[in-house]
């Protein structure tokens, strides 16, 4: 059943990855999604070029412009728009485009993330060999993302009296990412981030919520590991993985729900989202909340 249909929503970052499993699962549930980012589907994003290298990959999978034809095709309607989150002058243009177009937004999901342009194959080390660019890559071109396309997705949502704002993070009950400080700080930011504007949207009827999922089987993922959505089957280090949909499925669960103010401020896990409105994986999985591992 569609529930969303009247429903306009922006995906920021959502060439691939959790952004085109939020936009293509919204789609299904028959929203109208603008979907956007920097890559096109005749040019990929600059920055990537690292990260596709140590992913074995010739080119940057996805687009926005293959995200919306999917979330077309599911049911909704997907609207490319090109933009980059950095620039103030056209996430303002992003957001004047969809009031002008429509008349209103209902659903922010906040997406967009420099993290995998300053990725370099190191997963665990001391903060103290860790290279700053990572700072600039997930604060500058991450955390700031957030916060700018919410503060100009904000007066339209106030004015309205309702909508809401979804952040995407990671967490685990506080416990510390081992090895990584730079993206747990980022990644408790933006958590934080969600927690402060919901105590100023909460008077005007508007709720934001950061959701945390677990480890996705992104395109980059999969490519790391040689494998496709197909075969992750097939190999064990994915066992513990879940697609970017179940995300999706989370933010529809969550933007369907009419007392969703109540979870306003709250850093909630896909896994257990799942078990309280009732969704399941792709593969009909119950795939539960993500959990580190302890040193």
């Amino acid at each position: 059943m569609k529930s969303l249909t009247h429903c306009i929503a922006v995906v920021t970052g959502a060439s691939r990855g959790a952004g085109r499993g939020c936009a293509t699962e919204l789609g299904a549930a028959g929203a109208t999604v603008y979907v956007t980012g920097r890559s096109r589907r005749e040019q990929a994003a600059p920055g990537y070029e690292q990260i596709a290298s140590l992913s074995n990959l010739d080119r940057v999978p996805g687009s926005i412009d293959e995200t919306a034809e999917e979330v077309t095709r599911m049911g909704g309607r997907g609207i490319a728009v090109a933009c980059d989150h950095t620039d103030e002058a056209q996430v303002k243009a992003l957001f004047d485009r969809v009031m002008r177009e429509q008349g209103r937004l209902d659903l922010l999901v906040n997406n967009a993330w420099g993290g995998h342009e300053s990725f370099d194959g190191v997963f665990q080390a001391p903060f103290w060999e860790r290279p700053m660019v990572h700072w600039d890559a997930m604060f500058d071109r991450g955390v700031r993302n957030h916060l700018l396309s919410s503060r100009l997705a904000a007066p339209m949502l106030v004015r309205q009296g309702r909508g809401l704002i979804v952040t995407t993070t990671f967490w685990d009950r506080d416990r510390y990412m081992q090895g990584n400080l730079f993206y747990d700080l980022a990644k408790a930011a933006m958590t934080r981030l969600a927690f402060g504007m919901a105590q100023d949207l909460r008077p005007h009827g508007v709720g934001s919520v950061a959701v945390s999922p677990g480890w996705m089987r992104t395109e980059f993922v999969l490519a790391g590991h040689q494998t496709d959505e197909a075969h992750w089957r097939e190999r064990p280090a994915l066992a513990r993985t879940e697609s970017p949909r179940y995300l999706g499925r989370a933010v529809v669960a969550l933007a369907s729900d009419p007392r969703v103010l109540e979870r306003s401020g709250q850093v909630l896990r896909v896994g257990d989202l799942a078990q309280v409105y009732g969704f399941t994986d792709i593969d009909g999985r119950v795939v539960p909340p993500f959990e580190l591992e302890t040193p």
